[in-house]
């Protein structure tokens, strides 16, 4: 019976790669995605993947949109991949505490909503498959993100948790920390800025997205079995 995998943040750019690769690697996959619907529906024409619209800092919206995903895929999901995530840049002497409270609950409280609706049938089945995707500057840190940065770190201490609890049950729960990946958000930083970006990296180039689906799609089978609470930085070099 094939497993069934959930994206957040599934339909574009990082969380697009990770539905693609999963759905080709024979996965039953669902793409969540909140905003951009035109761009979901094109996105589920184009590779044949079911896409679900809810708002993933929402957990009463997570809990509906689950169980629309698990009745059309006709189980829970084996595979969750927490990719969802926004940012509201701002030096902290400018934030505003709306973009603070935006950023944490996307980012950060949607790790929770998801796991706490998905956990309960993956410790029933004494399998699961959870890869939360981090950030290279919850590591490091980042001028005018202390929001993102703060949301994306306290992903690997929840992972590091979550794995604790749930290795004797047959699930693994990882994180993925990338760093810049050529996106179409990244697209749209300046020239100039983006070529300081590059010379800061030492591989001399941005992350493609299949790389870091590539690295999710091991996570997510049977030989990452006993891997778990691990942080996996694929960043080029930037931050060691």
């Amino acid at each position: 019976m094939k497993k069934t995998a959930l994206v957040t943040g599934g339909t574009r750019g990082i969380g697009g790669g990770i539905s693609r690769a999963l759905h080709e690697a024979g996965y039953l996959t669902a793409a969540n995605y909140h905003l951009g619907a035109a761009n979901a529906e094109k996105f589920s024409d184009e590779t044949g993947i079911p896409v679900f619209s809810w708002d993933v800092s929402d957990y009463e919206s997570c809990k509906r949109g689950m169980a629309e995903v698990c009745e059309k895929l006709g189980g829970s999901a084996d595979i969750l991949v927490n990719n969802a995530g926004i940012t509201r840049d701002a030096m902290l002497h400018r934030m505003e505490p709306a973009d603070w409270r935006a950023v944490i609950s996307t980012n950060l409280d949607s790790v929770f909503n998801m796991c706490r609706l998905a956990i309960p049938a993956m410790r029933e089945k004494k399998f699961g498959r959870i890869i939360n995707i981090s950030s290279v500057n919850g590591l490091k840190g980042q001028v005018g993100q202390s929001n993102y940065s703060a949301a994306k770190s306290g992903i690997l201490g929840f992972t590091k948790s979550l794995a604790l609890e749930s290795a004797s049950k047959g699930i693994t729960v990882n994180a993925v920390a990338p760093g810049y990946v050529s996106t179409d958000m990244t697209g749209a930083i300046r020239e100039d800025v983006m070529e300081s970006i590059k010379n800061s990296i030492p591989a001399g180039r941005l992350g493609r997205v299949e790389e870091i689906a590539d690295l999710v799609l091991f996570l997510a089978g049977d030989k990452s079995s006993f891997i778990t609470g691990s942080v996996f930085s694929i960043n080029g070099g930037q931050y060691l």
